[in-house]
């Protein structure tokens, strides 16, 4: 089997130089293990060919903490012109599903994460599927039992039970303190006859201590005495998670491994593993957790947090590998908008943050605005009138109201799926409700009649309808006209109009907003179902508003109501 490409500036060496076939077991217990960096090491740990590897559990969905762990692997590895490699971690058999791999691969290549090898593409170092790779970790688990670095435990359970709970007693560290590391033959012949169930056991060093170089948190160093010897075989055959991602890793020629903070304890055992089986180490870095508002770990009790939620939810995979990039790294400059070969170009990492990084839903939501509003013209009007047509609210039209309608909305949506709201929104006409908002209150006593009364008789003369044929360029000359014959200018006749024709105090471009409206009601485009008011139905609204009514209740509200003691 072909050897690992190893870090330049990171080996580890056994204290004293014995070779392992002379050693008693008593010996091996006082071996001491150093990792030590050379002082010529590049920044990134780059030396050779670059592959590195995600490698996910497929027992869920995809989670933004580990599509960002993919998003660093791939542009890593893009970066130095080396190979993204996929690999599915389902040595969990009871929770690993063909239908949550199927969602990982399609998460990840719909935020365009294309790897070079994997289960479905194949490569020269597969299979890329730990449950296909048995025969493998058992023939390394013998040649690890053939050199002595692991031996047969026989204990039960419940022995293993009762040492942590003495080591709990004594205040020690759970570490595996039986009798079978340094067993007789006879005792394991005897115990073989028998039949009794037995794990692997990997020899773990009394003494020293091991030190890497991480290439995003600095030196990282363990005392091996708080480990202990660890089960790398179960007793029914199934190799445990540590020894099976040093095989793969070391197989799979991986030279940098990119993987999450919480994976950082595990280093310590697959470096004895590695060095045990004559395999040199990778680079690792491990980036720091995904974290919530209130800085404890993201999880589903703070909302979405998977891939797919956010895809459903109408999310692009522009943003969102835009946003997961930024979180915890930066180009050392204020831009925040990158697109994919961006990022391909100027990610570097050790420009990785140690720090966890928090995940801000209001600031994906701008962005992915942002993002939208980058897209073509054509194609972002092409998004909007395909999202206003599936969901009802426009049908086939030549009049080009959906352009009109997304030149004007653009710029207030953030999402494809909010679209519809906002367009549906500009339809509307509710004009009661806001009249009867506090909000409205100095709009309405700053004589919001006189200017009803105006707009009403432009209305029935033809005039206002006139004028708004002609598009925004006839209502700019109409508005001056009808400001002048008011006396009125700026703020104190726009709002009146917005409230009047639109309904609402708020909005896009006054003039594009009443124009569209016009065209709403002539062209065509708008469905029964889509909630529009047309201008005859809101001058017909508009006309039975009782304003004294409405202006003497804001004037004199009535009384908070006080309850009658009992």
């Amino acid at each position: 089997m072909a050897a690992a490409m190893g870090s330049p500036w990171l080996r580890i060496r056994l204290l004293p130089e014995v070779p392992p076939r002379l050693l008693r077991p008593h010996l091996r217990r006082t071996l001491s293990v150093r990792a030590s960096a050379s002082a010529s090491a590049s920044p990134d740990g780059a030396g050779g060919p670059v592959r590195v590897r995600f490698a996910p559990s497929p027992t869920g969905n995809l989670h933004v903490g580990g599509a960002r762990t993919a998003l660093f692997n791939y542009l890593f590895a893009r970066s130095k012109g080396g190979k993204f490699v996929l690999r599915i971690e389902d040595t969990d058999l009871e929770r690993s599903t063909k239908k949550s791999e199927e969602a990982v691969l399609s998460d990840l290549a719909w935020l365009g994460l294309d790897w070079d090898e994997g289960p479905d593409v194949g490569g020269e170092f597969g299979p890329y599927r730990q449950s296909e790779r048995n025969s493998m970790y058992k023939q390394y688990a013998e040649k690890l039992m053939e050199s002595g670095a692991v031996y047969r435990c026989f204990c039960s359970s419940e022995e293993l039970e009762q040492m942590k709970e003495t080591a709990k007693q004594m205040q020690l560290p759970p570490v595996y303190m039986g009798k079978w590391g340094t067993a007789s033959d006879a005792e394991i012949q005897q115990e073989l006859e028998k039949g009794t169930p037995y794990t692997y056991r990997f020899r773990v060093p009394k003494e020293g201590s091991l030190k890497i170089n991480d290439l995003i948190r600095g030196e990282v160093s363990w005392n091996l005495d708080t480990l202990g010897d660890f089960v790398i075989m179960r007793s029914n055959g199934q190799p445990v998670y540590n020894f099976c991602v040093t095989v793969d890793d070391a197989t799979m020629r991986i030279s940098h491994v990119i993987r999450a903070e919480e994976h950082l304890p595990n280093t310590l055992r697959q470096a004895l593993i590695y060095k045990a089986l004559g395999f040199p180490m990778p680079s690792f870095a491990h980036v720091s957790l995904i974290l919530a508002p209130d800085r404890s770990k993201l999880s589903k009790r703070h909302g979405a947090t998977s891939v797919g939620q956010y895809k459903e939810m109408g999310y692009l995979p522009q943003a969102m590998v835009n946003y997961l990039a930024l979180l915890g790294w930066g180009d050392g400059t204020e831009n925040e908008f990158f697109t994919i070969d961006d990022l391909v170009e100027k990610f570097t990492i050790n420009r990785v943050n140690k720090s966890g990084a928090v995940f801000d839903a209001v600031k994906l939501k701008w962005m992915n605005g942002q993002h939208l509003r980058s897209f073509p013209p054509d194609v972002l009007i092409k998004s909007f009138e395909d999202r206003w047509k599936d969901t009802g609210i426009l049908q086939e039209s030549e009049s080009g109201f959906a352009k009109e309608a997304a030149e004007l909305l653009k710029d207030g949506i953030d999402l494809i799926t909010d679209a519809d709201a906002a367009l549906s929104n500009l339809l509307s006409y509710p004009l009661h409700a806001t009249l009867s908002s506090d909000e409205a209150k100095s709009v309405v006593q700053d004589k919001l009649s006189e200017v009803a009364s105006g707009l009403i008789s432009a209305y029935d003369s033809g005039e206002l309808c006139q004028a708004l044929a002609e598009g925004r360029d006839g209502w700019q000359k109409w508005v001056k006209i009808f400001g002048k014959s008011l006396k009125r200018k700026g703020k104190s006749l726009f709002m009146p109009l917005r409230v009047l024709l639109t309904g609402k105090l708020h909005g896009p471009d006054m003039g594009g907003t009443v124009a569209l409206i016009h065209k709403a009601g002539t062209c065509g485009a708008v469905t029964q179902q889509s909630g529009f008011v047309n201008l005859d139905e809101r001058f017909r609204i508009l006309k039975e508003v009782e304003w004294e009514s409405l202006v003497q209740e804001q004037e004199s509200p009535a009384e908070t109501a006080v309850p009658a003691s009992p």
